[in-house]
């Protein structure tokens, strides 16, 4: 019987599945939006945010997981929402709708295996209170075949390392139920953490912030490719002397907090620039980019843009989107304006 990595390389070569991420225009970032009409879409854009391709989504996205090799992205419904499409960007067709099982909800973020055999997602075992890694076999249909823990509660954001094997996973450590809407049910002793996974849900490491912040919740992620992540956290305490919500993290050491200044305890995105020596985190409360320097912890860049949230590597700088239709090339002169309200990421796409 023909492996399943076979199997998708036989649909390439059969020329029944598109050629590559070239074929629909060469996109650099995927980002959910909503036009003026309220019609929401998951977008292809370029490196400089000019858009590529926009394909209908059924609600409000989130977040977008891109397949390694095919031109194939999956649009998560934002939390607490329960559906997941695999869009086909060469044409525009729904692959597979995928339905979070009974007791299960999406978190809006996911990620492929590095072969691209298997999507993984964040979920909620919400009647449990713990976090879940969904597993669904794309060679099947995106069927789902199997879970494990995440290794916390809450897991919003998660990343396959450069060895392509280990899961990092943002367990935020908020107990939610869908019953109560989007409320937040266990601040008082809430516990994030960040956890590092095999692709079978053995835990590697788990690694939990100072007592003292421990009402920082672990949002979102970007992994440099000598594998040290960097880690956006969202402050759920009193609104008075917030803390740092950016951190970087090499596995089998500490986490190393870098001083953010003026973002309100919110870290909305992060992402490393393109030669990975800068850091930047964005605030969409805070109306401000933050760049850090990687080596020092020196703050090199504070970015006054209001409502921004998504985050990319452009170049050896930044691109930053807004929910106001602005696309902003940090450090250069770009700006690109549109109709589009921008949601809250931008997820780098292979190559």
């Amino acid at each position: 019987m023909p492996s399943r990595r076979g199997f998708l390389a036989g649909l390439l070569a059969s020329g029944l599945a598109p050629a590559g991420w070239a074929s629909v225009g060469g996109p650099r970032f995927l980002s959910a939006g909503q036009d003026p009409e309220g019609r929401n879409y998951l977008f292809g854009l370029s490196a400089l945010g000019d858009e590529v391709f926009r394909l209908a989504l059924p609600g409000r996205g989130h977040a977008a997981a891109a397949h390694p090799v095919l031109p194939l992205a999956v649009g998560f419904a934002r939390r607490p929402g329960k559906f997941a499409f695999v869009l086909d960007c060469a044409t525009g067709r729904v692959v597979a709708e995928l339905q979070a099982p009974e007791g299960r909800h999406f978190y809006g973020h996911g990620v492929f295996s590095a072969d691209g055999e298997r999507l993984l997602t964040v979920e909620n075992d919400y009647e449990n209170a713990q976090g879940v890694i969904g597993i669904w076999d794309v060679a099947a249909g995106y069927r789902r075949v199997g879970e494990f823990a995440s290794g916390g509660v809450g897991p919003h954001d998660i990343r396959l390392m450069p060895d392509g094997e280990t899961l990092v996973v943002a367990n935020g450590g908020i107990e939610t139920h869908p019953e109560s809407g989007r409320a937040k049910l266990n601040l008082p002793v809430m516990r994030p953490n960040l956890c590092y996974l095999s692709e079978n849900g053995d835990v590697r490491e788990v690694v939990e912030l100072p007592r003292a912040l421990h009402m920082n919740s672990i949002r979102h992620l970007d992994v440099r490719g000598d594998g040290l992540v960097a880690v956006a956290m969202q402050w759920q305490g009193q609104a008075v002397d917030f803390p740092s919500v950016l951190a970087l993290h090499r596995q089998g050491e500490g986490l190393r907090m870098l001083e953010t200044e003026g973002l309100q305890g919110y870290g909305g995105s992060v992402a490393f620039s393109g030669d990975g020596s800068r850091v930047a985190v964005s605030s969409p409360r805070g109306g401000k980019v933050q760049v850090f320097d990687v080596e020092t912890g020196d703050c090199t860049d504070n970015v006054m843009l209001e409502d921004v949230c998504g985050l990319g590597a452009a170049g050896a700088g930044f691109i930053a989107s807004t929910g106001l239709g602005a696309m902003v090339q940090l450090g250069g002169a770009s700006r690109i304006l549109s109709d589009v309200r921008w949601d809250n990421h931008l997820v780098r796409l292979p190559g």
